[in-house]
């Protein structure tokens, strides 16, 4: 099958490789027809991301297709038929289309038992601690495929980006009329955005790119979109009648703006860190308790996010669609990737056609 690899920094190749084995119990072959491109495969890219170990396969935004679901048989099982406990039947079924949720947990971890499969201790990410979907076909297991009748293969594979926006906002919870400042307009920022909005807050967006700020302006409907670039602290105050965000999300991972933040929140605010900053942030520490400040990190999603997304997709309250600015396929991922680095080049989510 035609695989795509990540050799090494700046080096993507296109090769044959096997084709996955037939499934076990509790697994399903797919098929992969869309592929998201994220920041972390571009800093995989740029060997700037500290969790890659080169040669990769990357690829964990997903749309695919179920082509196979084993059933346990009896021969799974030393004894025979006596011994075989029969199982309900999969929840998925060929010809399926389906999200992937790419989160490997363990299961049994402290933060498994409590429900938080996110941040697993062993937690194994598709395409960045393992190999993940940038081929034809892999096996992935049934629990992590999340189907829909209605969605298209592209709105299924911008659900696990939607997802990170999603549960950002379910750490924080923002009520109806306060003011939310999200610093960062990129992929993760909209995808924050749009689930602020839900909340029925008041929505600020910052960034120090215009065209960003541009998109945001044409595709969502904030209430304010600010230049970061241009005293962000003092028009922030002007919005909010001096009072300050009551909750601020920054999905930048930059560590200026992540520093920033802590004084960018009202007394008794919440601060949200959507993006990773490889290093340390600091601040300080009187500033945080005078205005008794919650800091919250948020990583990944859960399965219960997922199929609430699929079902805001589904009833038409979320729109990650016009998102989609580039697209390339097999034979032209090699020579459009490095491009997609450019900031001329204006991608708000690029994606890969597999088929």
């Amino acid at each position: 099958m035609k695989t795509i690899t990540l050799d090494q920094p700046y080096h993507l190749t296109v090769s044959d490789t096997d084709a996955p084995a037939r499934p076990g119990p509790g697994e399903a072959l797919v098929r992969v027809h869309r592929v998201g491109i994220c920041g972390t495969d571009l800093h995989g890219y740029r060997g700037q991301q500290p969790f890659f170990e080169y040669p990769r396969i990357i690829g964990h935004e997903l749309g695919v297709e179920i082509i196979d679901v084993r059933a346990r048989q009896a021969e799974d099982r030393p004894g025979g038929d006596d011994l075989a406990v029969p199982l309900p039947p999969p929840p998925i079924y060929p010809g399926d289309r389906c999200a992937v949720e790419p989160y490997l947990n363990c299961g049994h971890c402290v933060a498994c038992r409590r429900g938080k499969t996110n941040c697993c201790v062993d937690l194994k990410v598709l395409g960045v601690h393992v190999d993940g979907g940038m081929r034809e076909f892999i096996t992935l297991p049934v629990d992590k495929l999340h189907k829909s009748d209605a969605l298209t293969l592209d709105q299924l594979a911008l659900v696990e980006t939607l997802g990170i926006g999603a549960h950002a906002v379910s750490r924080a919870i923002p009520e109806p009329g306060e003011f939310v400042l999200v610093v960062g307009a990129g992929p993760i920022g909209l995808s924050v955005v749009q689930f602020v909005q839900l909340t029925g807050a008041r929505v600020i967006v910052a960034d120090v790119s215009p065209a960003r700020l541009a998109f945001c302006r044409q595709h969502f409907p904030v209430d304010y979109a600010l230049d970061a670039r241009h005293d962000l602290p003092n028009a922030v105050l002007e919005i909010t009648g001096g009072e300050l965000p009551t909750t601020v999300f920054d999905a930048t991972g930059n560590r200026d703006s992540m520093q920033a933040d802590f004084s960018l929140v009202a007394h008794g605010g919440r601060l949200v860190f959507v993006g990773l900053f490889p290093g340390e942030v600091t601040f300080n520490d009187p500033n945080f308790h005078r205005r008794e400040l919650t800091l919250f990190a948020t990583r990944n999603s859960v399965a219960a996010d997922f199929g609430r997304i699929i079902g805001l997709m589904e009833a038409g309250r979320v729109d990650a669609a016009p998102w989609i600015t580039h697209r390339a396929s097999f034979d032209t991922i090699v020579d459009q990737f490095p491009a997609w680095l450019n900031p001329d080049a204006g991608v708000v989510k690029a994606l890969v056609e597999l088929s």
